[in-house]
């Protein structure tokens, strides 16, 4: 891959974005890159999580590339639109958990790509913003929706308005991401931490909880009813079975399978 790096480190893989002197910038081929390499991690019946990040230790991804749509019609730029949103579509929904450690600037496409993911660790140093007011645009890969699901409409709009950043401690007490990693350079360590735990627990059911907070997010009324179901659904199946019997022994469970639900 031309504008990214993509790694094993045992059951996670490492998706890097480098193009460290753009800022790690969100160009087309970039956003296409992402798509396979998540598409590749979820195909993966090693790979049982991702984290996301930036190369280098100013960004995350400083937002779209202005350079390469400057001059769109809108008929482009209704497709590069269309184009983001099925790629942070395809995160969102990915089966397995998938975690942005933001490293540095989180802007625009940037912050709403780290919003695709299911779980956000910010470094200190992070800034968060959707700024593209300032260019007499408006988010065009989720940002009006995702922002307001984690934020609250309230903050959404007053981020969204303004373009104004807001910092990592912001970010934290808002609920924009779930953490700030104790320091910039125990990111990927505490990153890597807290998926361990989470690969611990039964990997099908990690999924179905994945999927239907997405139906809570989306305001999909049939979210209950797919809740009761998939609760039923899961008894007398080998990891149910396995985490009731070492509940029930006083042992930690040895789970099977990723959270492909294969």
């Amino acid at each position: 891959m031309q504008n990214l790096r993509y790694e094993h480190h045992g059951s996670l893989a490492l998706i890097t974005i480098n193009r460290p002197d753009k800022l790690n910038a969100l160009n087309r081929q970039t956003l296409l890159e992402i798509e396979e390499a998540v598409a590749t991690a979820m195909a993966d019946a090693a790979v049982h999580a991702v984290i996301l990040t930036g190369s280098g230790d100013k960004a995350f991804a400083a937002g779209a590339d202005v350079a390469e749509f400057a001059h769109y019609t809108a008929t482009e730029a209704r497709d590069l639109s269309a184009v983001g949103h099925r790629i942070m579509d395809s995160i969102a929904t990915a089966p397995k958990p998938v975690l942005a450690a933001i490293n540095g600037f989180a802007l625009g496409g940037g912050l709403e790509l780290a919003m695709a993911c299911h779980l956000r660790i910010a470094a200190p140093t992070a800034r968060l913003g959707q700024p593209e007011v300032n260019l007499g645009l408006i988010p065009g890969y989720g940002g009006t929706q995702r922002l307001v699901e984690w934020v609250g409409r309230a903050r959404a709009l007053e981020m969204l308005m303004s373009g104004d950043p807001i910092d990592a401690a912001t970010a934290l007490q808002w609920g924009l991401v779930n953490r700030i990693s104790a320091t910039a350079e125990s990111l990927l360590e505490d990153s890597t931490s807290l998926l361990n735990r989470i690969l611990q627990r039964g990997p099908i059911a990690v999924s179905h909880c994945i999927r239907l907070t997405a139906l809570a997010a989306q305001g999909d009324p049939d979210g209950y009813l797919q809740e009761i179901e998939t609760f039923g659904s899961l008894f007398q199946q080998p990891e149910s079975c396995e985490g009731i019997g070492a509940f029930l022994e006083k042992r930690k469970a040895a789970f099977r399978g990723s959270a492909s639900g294969s």
